[in-house]
């Protein structure tokens, strides 16, 4: 407690006489624990935290949602995929809404998970949902590797992982945006590295920390934020040495560049950013789904005045949202931002106010 309100009275003091700042934190588990320890409501009011992209359900655009429906409604195919995709709401439906029509949904808890439920079901076409960030894209690839090797045939992957520094670069290009400064994201920097970041300083000269998940950690990593623009330098510092190397997870990065190659991607509210996905490699494409039995999907679909994207790129903040607490609740999602526990709408809802009720 006694270093916590050190931290505290030093941002305060790092911030006093300071014009506005803005500070995004890229990292969905972040936002939770920024909320879940009172961080926001705690510090000056010149200094402002806002979400980014970093939730990557949220990121999910509707046609991957749209294609794992249709294959989900096809006879013998079975989608496994983590928990907080099921209410993700595609352009016309969602899987748990297909589920509950008889699709056959499975929840698992790891990509291995999927392997297993291949096995126990020879006659099945098994697809796992392979939504992230270079977070948990390596196990993804070792899953792929794994069922190589014990010859498993009738497991696939729908692929949709995002890569998170093409994002950033994105956002510092986009005029509507405005940051001061990032809290990087610790776990992907725990296998992509330090190194990964550096263009932020050398090329955009924006003051950036990595950060870790608890509140000391938070506040030293936005202490130095505040350090960096009070000498007007800009660089990428390295708070979550515990976990964090310039290097990062060498043999996490070698796995995924056997199976992934780098493609553009979509993501939802941001569009297509060049060389910000994943795509299965050739050697691979016996477990790519979309090349073992494409799919077309109908394109469109009822609009929502869901501004999930804008939040994303923290151009407003939830409760700006015109759906926000009314009609887009936790227990009614519209939006994705509302419907995963790492969503910024979801933990605004849980954390920012007493005004909104489940």
């Amino acid at each position: 407690m006694a270093d916590t309100l050190k931290l505290v009275k030093k941002i305060s003091r790092l911030a006093d006489g300071k014009r506005s700042l803005r500070f995004m934190e890229v990292c969905g588990t972040h936002t939770v624990a920024i909320f879940r320890s009172g961080i926001r409501q705690i510090l000056p009011d010149n200094v402002e935290l806002v979400s980014g992209p970093g939730c990557p359900v949220c990121v999910t655009c509707d046609e991957y949602i749209d294609k794992a429906i249709a294959y989900a409604r096809r006879k013998n195919f079975v989608i496994a995929t983590f928990g907080d995709m099921l209410k993700v709401p595609g352009s016309r439906s969602s899987l748990a809404a297909v589920s509950a029509e008889g699709a056959d949904v499975r929840i698992v808890y790891s990509p291995l998970d999927a392997i297993k439920l291949a096995e126990e079901n020879p006659h099945k076409q098994i697809i796992f949902l392979a939504v992230g960030f270079e977070t948990t894209a390596p196990t993804a690839a070792a899953t792929v590797i794994a069922a190589r090797i014990r010859g498993v045939k009738n497991l696939f992957m729908l692929s949709a992982q995002k890569l998170v520094p093409p994002a950033l670069k994105l956002l510092l290009n986009d005029a509507a945006v405005h940051v001061d400064g990032f809290l990087l994201p610790g776990h992907v920097a725990v296998v992509v590295g330090a190194k990964a970041f550096k263009f932020l300083a050398t090329d955009f000269r924006i003051p950036s920390a990595i950060g870790g998940f608890e509140a000391d950690e938070i506040l030293s990593a936005l202490v130095n934020l505040l350090e960096q623009v009070d000498s007007g330098r800009a660089t990428v510092a390295n708070e979550y040495r515990s976990v964090v190397t310039d290097d990062g997870n060498v043999a996490a990065q070698r796995v995924l560049a056997q199976v992934y190659a780098v493609a553009d991607a979509e993501w939802r509210g941001m569009g297509v950013i060049p060389a910000s996905g994943l795509r299965m490699r050739d050697e691979f494409a016996e477990f790519d789904i979309e090349r073992v039995e494409p799919i077309e999907i109908e394109r469109g679909g009822k609009k929502s005045a869901c501004r999930c994207g804008d939040v994303l790129r923290g151009l407003i903040n939830p409760t700006q949202c015109p759906l926000f607490g009314r009609a887009c609740k936790p227990l009614h999602a519209i939006g994705p931002c509302m419907v995963s526990v790492e969503g910024v709408c979801a933990a605004w809802f849980k954390y920012g106010g007493s005004n909104f009720k489940w």
